[in-house]
């Protein structure tokens, strides 16, 4: 829970560096909470024209862009420009390769995004 309120806290911060720990549990916490409201919304009935539940609408548009700058650090991490997130607007093959770099462990040492994450955590 932490990491994920870590990621809140830097709401629009697109500079800098993320673990893939942090990155990874960003994401959980998030499917998790999305499963959860899909279920919510299934229950009471919330669901707009398009067949999208309205909380989980709402939901995901609040961490839309706390989502796309842990993204972004998480390519500085691994020394990526990120630019690369744009990549997801290719279909299948853009998606495949951004999960290859969230795979990729951080570069050793400061790099030109910063310096290591790793480094002061334990």
């Amino acid at each position: 829970m932490s990491w994920y309120l870590q990621v809140l806290k830097k709401y629009a911060v697109f500079s800098g560096r993320a673990r893939r720990k942090e990155y990874w549990f960003f994401v959980l916490f998030n499917v998790i909470v999305s499963i959860g409201l899909a279920v919510i919304d299934s229950m009471l009935g919330l669901y707009a024209s398009a067949g999208v539940g309205v909380l989980s609408l709402i939901y995901s548009l609040g961490v839309l862009i706390p989502s796309i700058a842990v993204s972004v650090r998480r390519l500085h991490d691994i020394n990526k420009s990120g630019w690369w997130v744009l990549i997801v607007l290719v279909p299948f093959i853009g998606w495949l390769i951004l999960l290859i770099f969230a795979l990729i462990a951080g570069t050793p040492g400061d790099n030109q995004y910063g310096p290591d994450p790793k480094a002061g955590a334990a």
